[in-house]
């Protein structure tokens, strides 16, 4: 005969009744998971251009979430003054490399698989002294490279494979040592960039431009996830009128072309103000007064080369103030995505780019700005002088895709998914 407690239907069976010290398992909390530990890798630290604001976005992101620890950072080259307080307030941690001038860091590419296996071997000394739970680089030539102590995965946030070995090798051959040096190394490089990619564990690329570059030269296909646009400080003023001028905002780097913006520029009589500073720029002015007097001798002005106005580095606010008065930033490059262009929209600004670039996700051809097929002086000229009229609204409104807290939250959601699989 059944035990009467055990069974439920009898008239005699007791409810069963936790012990006074237990709680109903209902209400037990789970014990909040310990802080993920993140090491971060950056390529180099010499100034603050593009991948330096997505490099603080991610600190930022790591400082003000309560899951997130962040570990040293790990770079190539360290010549900073100052960045931003988010990434000065990192330990930071150079390679061997950083003994050398950081101006010859483009001649030392050779060199970069041993600066970053140094890195590599430092990152397993900092791991087993505290141990780390991701990598998380922020890499446009070799960060990506470093590999993470044994079990560590690695979230690599690719600005794009390396330039100077798959792409665009007509700006960087240029001198004759630089086309020397890229004829004798580049296929080595090219193997080991390749080899390096294979052990990351995800690949976030910030735009589907980079995506594809990435599925060509590595062939892996990462998620999309679009670098962040400070669209709180960058803002249109309605009480500022806009002038006839156009502006470039870039590196003055070859393959920026900026002395496309220039020459288009003169070609059309039109003011241009150059924002930035680079390898390029005594070549740049030069340029300017060459292109000038070629339009002198056509019958033009005398005086065309004082319509370009070089700016070298500005503050923010200056920034901030040229893009709200600016008629049209140009941005005839083939950029990987272009926060430039972003910041331009978010101030109401039109920008004028090259349909197959990364800045196309940017803009609306014929909303926000004008897309062109190929990048030469005379179709600069002709799209930013048929340029339609374009509200400012319209500008700011798309460029808030790409605001600081989206990027933060979509960051957040691939580090917790790549650290803490499910």
């Amino acid at each position: 005969m059944p035990n009467a407690s055990s069974n439920p239907a009898s008239p005699h069976a007791q409810p069963y009744a936790p012990p006074p010290h237990a709680r109903p398992a209902s209400k037990i909390e789970p014990k909040p998971a310990p802080a993920l530990r993140i090491a971060l890798a950056h390529d180099w630290l010499v100034g603050l251009r593009g991948g330096e604001h997505v490099l603080d976005a991610i600190a930022r992101t790591l400082h003000g979430h309560a899951s997130f620890t962040p570990a040293p950072l790990l770079t190539l080259f360290d010549a900073r003054p100052g960045l931003t307080p988010a990434i000065d307030a990192l330990e930071t941690h150079a390679s061997p490399l950083n003994r050398l001038p950081h101006r010859s860091r483009r001649w030392l590419l050779p060199a970069y698989p041993a600066g970053v296996h140094a890195l590599t071997r430092r990152l397993a000394r900092l791991h087993d002294s505290e141990p780390i739970d991701l990598l998380l680089s922020s890499s446009s030539v070799a960060a990506k490279a470093i590999t993470p102590p044994s079990g560590i995965p690695h979230l690599c946030y690719c600005h794009t494979p390396a330039r100077y070995l798959w792409d665009q090798h007509e700006h960087y051959a240029r001198h004759p040592a630089s086309a020397l040096g890229l004829a004798l190394f580049a296929p080595a490089l090219r193997r080991w960039d390749t080899r390096t990619a294979t052990g990351i564990t995800t690949i976030l690329a910030n735009s589907a431009f980079t995506a594809r570059r990435i599925e060509r030269v590595w062939h892996r296909t990462p998620d999309i996830l679009h670098p962040p646009v400070d669209t709180d400080y960058f803002h249109p003023d309605p009480e500022t009128p806009r002038a006839d001028a156009w502006l470039s905002v870039s590196a003055l780097e070859p393959y920026k072309r900026v002395d496309l913006a220039i020459s288009a520029a003169i070609a059309a009589g039109r003011r241009l103000h150059v924002v930035g500073t680079g390898s390029q720029e005594r070549a740049l002015r030069a340029h300017t007064r060459a292109t000038a007097r070629a339009h002198h001798r056509a019958g033009h002005a005398s005086d065309l080369h004082t319509l370009i106005t070089f700016h070298g580095r500005v503050s923010r606010e200056e920034l901030r103030g040229l893009y709200r008065t600016s008629a049209l930033l140009l941005f005839p490059q083939a950029e990987d995505f272009g926060i430039a262009a972003g910041e331009a929209q978010a101030c109401g600004c039109p920008v004028l780019s090259l349909r197959n670039s990364g800045a196309a996700e940017i803009i609306e051809d014929g909303l926000t700005g004008v897309l062109i097929d190929h990048a030469t002086t005379d179709a600069i000229a002709r799209a930013a002088r048929e340029l339609p009229a374009i509200e400012p609204d319209a500008c700011r409104a798309s460029a808030t895709r790409f605001s600081h807290r989206r990027f933060s939250e979509r960051l957040t959601q691939h580090i917790l998914q790549t650290a803490r699989p499910v």
